[in-house]
């Protein structure tokens, strides 16, 4: 199984920006799809963005044009870029990795969250 690590949550003012990194490590031959879910108190979680290994991009649409997801493929790394966050926004963020094991295992993997609070 892979391990995520998290990085770069916190408190930031509305209209302001946060980058949120997630490091796998493990026994990992290979990560297909990156992505990032964010879960609100009281609400379900949901996806935010996803990226494949070959750079392909998706979003929600409440986040389209104001996040970017990237990744580096050689440090097993994803990372968010929010940009004019809103209040809405506010919620814990997950990383999720779907990795391809050296035992030829597939696994989904999960960090353990980081929060994001936009608030004045």
């Amino acid at each position: 199984q892979a391990q995520l690590v998290e990085s770069g949550g916190g408190l930031v003012q509305p209209g302001g920006s946060l980058r949120l990194s997630c490091a796998a490590s493990g026994s990992i031959l290979t990560i297909h799809v990156m992505g990032w879910y964010r879960q609100a108190p009281g609400k379900q979680r949901e996806l935010v963005a996803v990226i494949t290994s070959g750079g392909s991009t998706d979003y929600v649409d409440a986040v389209k044009g104001r996040f970017t997801i990237s990744r580096d493929n050689a440090k097993n790394t994803v990372y968010l870029q929010m940009n004019t966050l809103k209040p809405e926004d506010t919620a814990v963020y997950y990383c999720y990795a779907n990795v391809i094991l050296t035992s030829r295992a597939t696994v989904d993997d999960w960090g353990q969250g980081t929060q994001v609070t936009v608030s004045s």
